[in-house]
């Protein structure tokens, strides 16, 4: 197993934008720290699900039906353009004090994020004998997670930052609106590039 090198190559994977990352930046931009933290936790809930699907087989079933990877693609790009549409409305009072539908977005954008679901299936075998012994896979999916979440929590609670140097009552319609456009393109993005 290549231990520090699969540690490098998931930094930079998570560095990289993505579904997560726009989501998670847009919802604390909109909603604020705590939105976005719940968010986290669903996100990192789904990552280590994906992880877990990925070494009980999931990987093999996404390669011997294509159209099932596809399906996850179109999934997650759709539900990043509602999240959008949803951010773009004005919400009803006190929906920003909710924590629950930013832990169950944050899941569901997460679970149907097909570069969460490539990562484990085409990256994480890279480092691993083969066959991968699940033992290792299982630890390098932790290690991601917590990398990913580590990194998630940095994009929070730099965004809830800038909310708070930005936010004031008359410019919040138009910050929650611009991260929806935000979020909307990075779906676009992400069909553009995973095409």
């Amino acid at each position: 197993m290549r231990f520090w090198e699969f540690l490098l190559t998931a930094v930079i994977a998570e560095l990289t934008p993505g579904p997560n990352m726009g989501y998670l930046v847009a919802l604390s931009l909109a909603r604020g720290q705590r939105a976005g933290l719940a968010a986290v936790a669903g996100v990192a809930l789904g990552l280590a699900f994906l992880g877990l699907a990925a070494a009980f087989g999931f990987a093999f079933v996404s390669a011997q039906v294509p159209l099932a990877a596809q399906a996850l693609r179109w999934a997650g790009i759709a539900y990043l353009l509602w999240l959008a549409y949803n951010a773009w409305r004005d919400p009803p009072p006190g929906a920003g004090d909710e924590l629950g539908p930013s832990f169950r977005r944050g899941l569901v954008t997460n679970l149907l994020n097909p570069k969460a679901a490539i990562f484990y299936v085409a990256v994480i075998p890279l480092f691993l004998p083969v066959p991968a012994p699940r033992d290792q896979l299982l630890l390098l999916t932790g290690c991601f997670v917590v990398i990913a979440t580590v990194i998630h929590v940095a994009l929070v609670v730099g965004a809830s930052a800038s909310r708070a140097l930005l936010f004031h009552p008359s410019r919040e319609r138009a910050i929650r609106r611009s991260a929806a456009v935000g979020m909307a393109l990075v779906a676009l993005w992400f069909a553009w590039s995973t095409r």
